[in-house]
């Protein structure tokens, strides 16, 4: 006898996807200016691509849209290659 269960869908984030859109990111508190492409982008973090090497765990600040004097500060999460994951931190 088979038990069904009830499955718990995992809600995600909402992404938007940017479609490589240019951005930057700083390192040794603004002294580098790193550029990258932003593939998609959440509320919790982004997708980026650099040729910059990043190692997980490292914390740098990015200007997500680079017209907005917004700059959020993040930590790599994940890299694949030359593509990253980041979280934005508070």
């Amino acid at each position: 006898m088979a038990v069904d269960e009830l499955r718990t869908k995992t809600q995600r984030e909402p992404r938007r996807e940017m479609n490589k859109r240019p951005a930057w990111f700083t390192r040794d508190d603004g002294i580098t200016r790193v550029e990258c492409f932003v593939l998609d982008v959440s509320p919790g973090g982004a997708k980026i691509m650099t040729d910059a090497a990043i190692d997980v765990r490292d914390n740098f600040v990015m200007a997500v849209m680079p017209e907005r004097p917004k700059r959020q500060s993040c930590e790599v999460v994940w890299r694949r290659g030359r593509t990253y994951g980041v979280k934005f931190l508070s």
